[in-house]
């Protein structure tokens, strides 16, 4: 059984704006195609077709070598100027030379490459090899009904319940990248089985990027790295995101804890009462300050006007005379008396 669909991006770019315009910022400048384009590194003038479902998706060595370019030309060293190659290659003792097929568009980088330069430059381990949806899915879920138990933490990030504890306590297991992606990759087939419980064949998950099920042998033996379009291809057929097999422990776990996070905030959100989210949007804690200094008639007052804006938009129907603004008036006498006590 394959992993649930990812979200619609359009439904998560109104949502996004709509929590921008509530925090008071402006959804021009939270959801900038510049802005977006830094973080997922798709080109800005993609974003809009990317979001809309219309664009076409670019072959993956040419996606690689933009998202390539893009990384040196927006991320410099402290002079202003683009990073060398031999610098780059350095920081993961390979050299200058074997990232000239990538910086020409020429070839894909070997896997250890591509997870040394995503490391060097700082940005998620799905940077160079996620589809423009997901990097854009992404992008919006890091501008501003969850479970956080190990064993759900584990099912998302393909670390062992014990590698999580020892993540959350900073001591996070560090393994060889070529044992990590294996790992990975037995964790995808051990959970995402066919719908008759049985782990897909490796020929069959070949076969969704035109491979042969040879091809992966030596990976799930723990032989050898798949290729960056293998691993791609892998990451595309069990919908997982772009840097599944290639995170290291602790940002595969904040990957997941984010988005826990995010489903959290909308249940909150969808089940809040309106005058909560009145409260929460707005600094009610002076408001709370003063009116505790009113006499009860003041508090009647507030409550009536209070009573009317909500209805007024559409928030809280107009409350009927008798019980329900008996109840309201001891309410607020109870505030009156904390007031005075204070």
């Amino acid at each position: 059984m394959r992993a649930a669909p990812r979200p619609d991006l359009a439904a998560l770019w109104r949502r996004v704006e709509e929590l921008s315009e509530r925090s008071g910022q402006d959804p021009a400048y939270v959801l900038a195609a510049q802005r977006l384009s830094h973080l997922s590194g798709v080109e800005p003038a993609r974003i809009p077709s990317v979001v809309a479902g219309t664009a076409a998706e670019e072959p993956l060595e040419q996606r690689v070598h933009r998202r390539f370019l893009r990384l040196r030309a927006t991320r410099r060293d402290k002079h202003g100027r683009e990073w060398p190659l031999a610098a780059i290659a350095d920081d993961f003792d390979a050299p200058g030379a074997s990232l000239g097929p990538l910086n020409a568009g020429t070839g894909l980088p070997r896997l250890g490459h591509a997870a040394g330069v995503q490391r060097f430059f700082g940005v998620h381990a799905g940077f160079l090899l996620a589809d423009s949806k997901s990097s854009v899915e992404r992008a919006l879920a890091l501008t501003p009904d969850g479970r956080g138990d190990l064993e759900h933490l584990s099912y998302l990030t393909g670390i062992t319940p014990e590698a999580i504890r020892l993540t959350l306590d900073g001591r996070p297991p560090r393994l060889p990248l070529k044992e990590q992606v294996r790992q990975r990759f037995e964790h995808l087939r051990r959970t995402r089985l066919r719908e008759d419980g049985q782990p897909h064949s490796l020929s069959a998950i070949a076969r969704s990027f035109d491979a042969s099920g040879q091809s992966l042998t030596r990976l799930a033996q723990g032989e050898g790295l798949p290729n960056l379009a293998a691993a791609a291809g892998i990451q595309r057929f069990y919908g997982v995101e772009g840097g599944f097999l290639l995170a290291d422990d602790t940002e595969a776990l904040a990957t997941a804890l984010t988005a826990i996070e995010r489903e959290l905030e909308c249940a909150e959100r969808q089940q809040e009462n309106p005058m909560l989210a009145v409260m929460r949007a707005h600094d009610v804690r002076s408001i709370v300050t003063r009116a505790g200094r009113l006499s009860p008639r003041g508090w009647k007052s507030l409550a009536d006007h209070l009573d009317d804006l909500l209805a007024r938009e559409g928030q809280l129907g107009r409350p009927a005379t008798g019980a329900g603004r008996d109840s309201g008036d001891a309410a607020a006498g109870g505030h009156t008396a904390e007031g005075g006590a204070v």
